[in-house]
């Protein structure tokens, strides 16, 4: 079941039926028993389609965070960016350490849902979209569900120095989120594929392809992690890492369009601006 937000509210979607919510996302949040909850609630009446036109950036209150370094083709990426600051030693600690790399990504109200447009830093001259699948975690650290994320990232700034990141990670319009969230108590399958497709000017930019087979910590491991010493009364997000990255001659333009598809969750489409 995939549980989206329009400005009606939340619907649930099963099947070919979709399913009308009073609550919000926090109140499913609260709940400790949200998967059966949910269930029981597919067994009521059917409403109509959900209008795709019409969806917002699944969130409530929850705060998006980001792990790094979690693909080795992104551990390959930010060691060669960063390796003229001296940092490109970093990445392959990190890669390898016992601690993953977290950092804190976005509030609420910065992020972009299906089809709202991402920025660039006005101050960036190489930036790049990173199509990452998020976990949705409750406030116990428990996934429940999954979707789409577009970490946007200004790689030029994050390789002056790795002390930089918060400035090439955390602006308006820098996270995207959607098109919904798959609620699901079982684990995606490692064959599911990210694919993201650039396209500029009625042409592809860039397109390119991975699955969760190519990723080096468990999710679990990464909630664990999150949620040391921290507290999210309402959950929160956490995307898992990008294992696609454009060569180092691309940088995103205003007027692209990104396009992120993940089995299973749909699409998540944004222009640039």
């Amino acid at each position: 079941m995939i549980l989206y937000r329009t400005a009606e509210g939340l619907v649930l979607h099963e099947g070919n039926k979709t399913f009308a919510m009073g609550e919000t996302l926090d109140d499913l949040m609260v709940r400790p028993d949200l998967h059966a909850w949910l269930a029981q609630k597919t067994q009521g009446v059917a409403g109509g389609a959900v209008d795709a036109t019409k969806l917002l950036a699944p969130i409530g209150s929850q705060e998006v965070w980001a792990a790094g370094v979690t693909y080795l083709r992104s551990r390959a990426a930010r060691m060669a960016e960063s390796q003229d600051a001296g940092g490109g030693d970093f990445y392959d600690r990190v890669y390898t350490a016992e601690r993953p790399e977290l950092f804190f990504k976005s509030l609420p109200h910065k992020v972009v849902g299906p089809g709202g447009t991402v920025g660039l830093r006005s101050d960036a001259t190489w930036s790049v979209p990173e199509p990452e699948l998020a976990l949705l975690i409750d406030p116990r650290g428990q996934i429940v569900g999954y979707t789409i994320g577009n970490d946007m990232s200004s790689r030029d700034i994050e390789g002056q120095n790795p002390l930089y990141l918060p400035q090439a990670k955390v602006y308006n319009r820098s996270c995207a989120l959607g098109p919904g969230i798959l609620i699901s108590k079982e684990p995606l399958a490692r064959e599911t594929r990210i694919s993201i497709e650039i396209q500029r000017g009625g042409s592809t930019a860039f397109s390119g392809e991975t699955s969760l087979a190519q990723i080096k910590r468990p999710f679990e491991e990464l909630a664990i992690y999150l949620y040391r010493d921290q507290t999210f009364p309402f959950g929160t997000f956490l995307l898992t890492g990008t294992g696609i990255v454009p060569p180092d001659s691309f940088t995103l333009e205003k007027g692209d369009t990104v396009r992120i598809r993940i089995d299973g969750i749909g699409e998540l489409v944004n222009p640039v601006a």
